[in-house]
Parts: structure tokens; C-alpha cells; sequence
């Protein structure tokens, strides 16, 4: 009889396994307030989301609670998203929280997203775009409301540290619908000014006060700055757009002051350390170079200055008998060597050189005679001419074309009176 009857522990496993089969309740988007909200030990969330007629009891764990970017307390507004089940020692139905956000920046935080993966893709955030904060600024300019904690706080740590730094305030919405275009407005009319590091934020405040310094235009003024940027906006936990796309972020306008300028004491203190070691330096080196002239002064070769010159003029003498040497062994030489030729059979006896060169010429000669032409005119030949030219064949004679006829003795002019052919 007993059978029919359920144990608490079953019927709460059932609902449970409903639970977690229901697709509707898989992922759940709910808004409401929070109450008896703790924050355990283990880094856990729990607490109850309420309204004005039901509440149901909340878990966020640590994985998920490390990524809220504020602090919850009782009475906030939220909006999370989440799973329902149930939670079988207590037999209650609870919503495990994945996501929290304030509610009414819901919107806000999906645009401050998807402009940041934009911007993101595009390069602005890149490490390589970073333009280096210098470490004695000249003149630092100040982009914020003129009234206000922020600009007080500013002025006073970068008087306090660095007053002989010159700060120039371009006074700035930094609050409501146009604030984002004074704020990029200021930031290019500061690129005019001779400035070595520009400070761009203000106080804490919402989301939606912060919210002009995650717009695009304020990002893109900021990226476009020839001069190095420091964000400070807001509290340490606030980040926005602007300090992403900043050359450095400050987690507050103090810092940021800090940031942009040294501490004069510090600066002392350095310059103090750098004149005891360059008086260390110098005082090494003098001492060094003394003793070092010391030893120059006390060498032997100092004592003794002749004795430099002594192995040099042996070394001298060395060298010049050497070339004495040299230069009478190169005349002995020569002196040898003509007399040789003095005494060489060709110039005692110098008619043999012409005696076989006269015969030569000789005989050359009697060629040339019995060559001669005119030598043949002298055994009763002659030479016939024709217009300064040697006639060879009657072919070339007319009649009565005059000649001239070459004998061993002289010339006969003739006139042709007849040609006849040898038979």
C-alpha cells in the first residue's frame, strides 16, 4: 500500500530533471532587484532577484562573477541571464546566473562591445600605434569640465610634484548628448598648442555619465593626436573606449597627473645620485691619470733620454756603413766590367768589325752594275722613247711620231718614217 507514495527526495529529482529538459528554461533573461546579496569566500554570488510581486533566489558563480564589472548590492537594479533548476536540498527552484548588468545599460554595454571589436579590428588599440609619455614634460594640457574634483586633483598633484610644469585647461563637457563633440572638438584645437602630453577624462560616475568617452568620434580624436594621450576616466574599475585607444591609461585623474609628470623630489634625488657618481668618475680618472704620468715620469727611458738615441744612432751607423758597402762593391763592379770590355778583341782590333761588311758591300755593287740598264748602253745598245715612255714593240709607233733614242753618251731625236715587221 506504502507503494504509491513518493519520497521528497524523488519528487524533487523529477522536477528537477523537468526542469532541465524544458528548452524555455535553458537560457532566461530577467530583470529585477537584487536583495540579501552576498559575495561569498569561494568568490560565489549568491543572492534574490525580486519585483513587486514574486523574488526567486539567485547563483553566480566564480567564473561568471569575475567577469561583472561593478559591485552589486542590495536594491540594484539588474538584468542577468541565466538557467533555471531546481536546487534538490532545498526542494527550490533557482535561476544559475551566467551574465549581470545594471539594469539600463543593457543597450549601452552591447554598443560599448561591438564599437570595441570594431575599433579593435581596425588597429586602434594596437601596441605599435602607442606613443611614449615623455618623462619631462615642458607644458601639459588638460581636456576635462573646469569645475569639478577631477580638475582640482589634477592641478594639485602636478603642482605638488612637478611645479615648474605649465598646464594649459581646455574646458570641456564631459557629461550629457554633446559632450562626445566638445570633447573631440578640445582634443583637435590642442594639437595647435606646444604641448608634450595631453590628459583627457574626468570624475566617477554611471555608465551613462562615463558614456561620452566610449563614443567613436572621442576615439578617433584620440587615435589621430599627435600628442601622447592619458585617459582618466572615472574610478579604477571604469574602463571605457578612450582608454583603450589612449597611448596610457590612468585608473583615475590623479594618476593620470602622477603619469604625466615626475616628482621633483624624485628628480633631485636622481640628479644627486648622478653628480656623486660623475665626481666618483672624475675622481677615478684623475687619479689614474696621475699615476699613470707618475710611471711615465719615473721610466728609465724619461731618466735617460739619451739612451733612446743610442741604439738608433748604432742602428744608423749600421745602415750607413752598409750602403757604403753596397755602393763600393756596385763601383768595383763596374770598374770591372769596362775593363773587360776595354780589353775585348772587337775594340782592340776594331777594323774586323767593317772588314766582312765592306766585302759584302762590295759584291752587292757588282750585282747592281752588271744590273744596270744603262751599263748595256755602253756595248752599242740603246733605249727607244716614246713620250717618256720605253717603247717594246713597233705596235706602239706610228709614222711620223716622234722619238727619242738613248745611247751610252746622250739622246737622238728621230721621226718615224716607216714601220715594217721583221720577217
Amino acid at each position: 500500500m506504502n507503494d504509491k507514495y513518493l519520497t521528497v527526495g524523488a519528487i524533487t529529482r523529477y522536477l528537477k530533471a523537468k526542469f532541465d529538459v524544458d528548452e524555455n528554461l535553458q537560457t532566461v533573461f530577467l530583470k529585477g532587484e537584487i536583495s540579501n546579496f552576498k559575495a561569498h569566500t569561494s568568490g560565489h554570488f549568491y543572492f534574490s532577484l525580486k519585483d513587486e510581486t514574486s523574488k526567486i533566489n539567485a547563483i553566480m558563480f566564480r567564473s561568471n562573477a569575475n567577469k561583472v564589472l561593478f559591485k552589486p548590492t542590495d536594491g540594484m537594479k539588474v538584468l542577468v541571464t541565466g538557467r533555471i533548476s531546481v536546487y534538490e536540498a532545498m526542494g527550490s527552484y533557482q535561476i544559475y546566473v551566467d551574465e549581470m548588468l545594471e539594469d539600463g545599460v543593457g543597450n549601452l554595454y552591447i554598443a560599448f562591445e561591438q564599437l570595441k571589436k570594431k575599433l579593435q579590428a581596425e588597429g586602434l588599440f594596437d601596441k605599435e600605434h602607442k606613443k611614449a609619455i615623455p618623462k619631462i614634460p615642458k607644458r601639459v594640457g588638460i581636456i576635462t569640465a573646469s569645475t569639478g574634483a577631477a580638475i582640482r586633483d589634477i592641478m594639485t598633484t602636478i603642482k605638488r610634484r612637478f611645479p615648474i610644469c605649465e598646464t594649459i585647461l581646455f574646458p570641456t563637457l564631459v557629461q550629457g548628448e554633446n559632450a562626445k563633440e566638445d570633447i573631440a572638438c578640445n582634443i583637435e584645437k590642442a594639437q595647435n598648442y606646444d604641448l608634450d602630453v595631453l590628459i583627457v577624462g574626468r570624475g566617477g560616475g554611471s555608465i551613462e555619465d562615463l558614456w561620452p568617452f566610449n563614443e567613436e568620434i572621442v576615439a578617433r580624436a584620440i587615435y589621430n593626436s599627435k600628442i601622447p594621450v592619458i585617459s582618466a576616466v572615472g574610478h579604477e574599475v571604469d574602463f571605457t573606449i578612450a582608454d583603450f585607444v589612449a597611448d596610457l591609461r590612468a585608473p583615475t585623474p590623479t594618476a593620470a597627473a602622477e603619469l604625466a609628470v615626475p616628482n621633483m623630489s624624485d628628480l633631485n634625488k636622481h640628479i644627486n645620485q648622478l653628480s656623486i657618481r660623475l665626481n666618483e668618475a672624475i675622481y677615478k680618472k684623475v687619479n689614474y691619470l696621475k699615476l699613470y704620468l707618475d710611471s711615465v715620469k719615473n721610466s728609465f727611458v724619461i731618466k735617460n733620454p739619451g739612451i733612446m738615441f743610442e741604439n738608433k744612432k748604432q742602428s744608423l751607423d749600421l745602415m750607413n756603413s752598409k750602403l757604403n758597402d753596397l755602393m763600393l762593391g756596385k763601383v768595383d763592379k763596374f770598374k770591372n766590367e769596362l775593363e773587360k770590355i776595354k780589353k775585348s778583341y772587337v775594340l782592340t782590333n776594331p777594323e774586323l768589325l767593317y772588314k766582312d761588311k765592306i766585302v759584302e758591300i762590295k759584291n752587292i755593287i757588282d750585282k747592281l752594275n752588271l744590273l744596270n740598264p744603262l751599263n748595256i748602253l755602253s756595248r752599242g745598245y740603246s733605249i727607244t722613247y716614246l713620250n717618256d715612255k720605253a717603247l717594246k714593240s713597233i705596235e706602239e709607233v706610228n709614222k711620223k711620231d716622234l722619238l727619242q733614242i738613248k745611247l751610252s753618251d746622250g739622246f737622238i731625236d728621230a721621226m718615224v718614217t716607216d714601220v715594217k715587221e721583221e720577217n
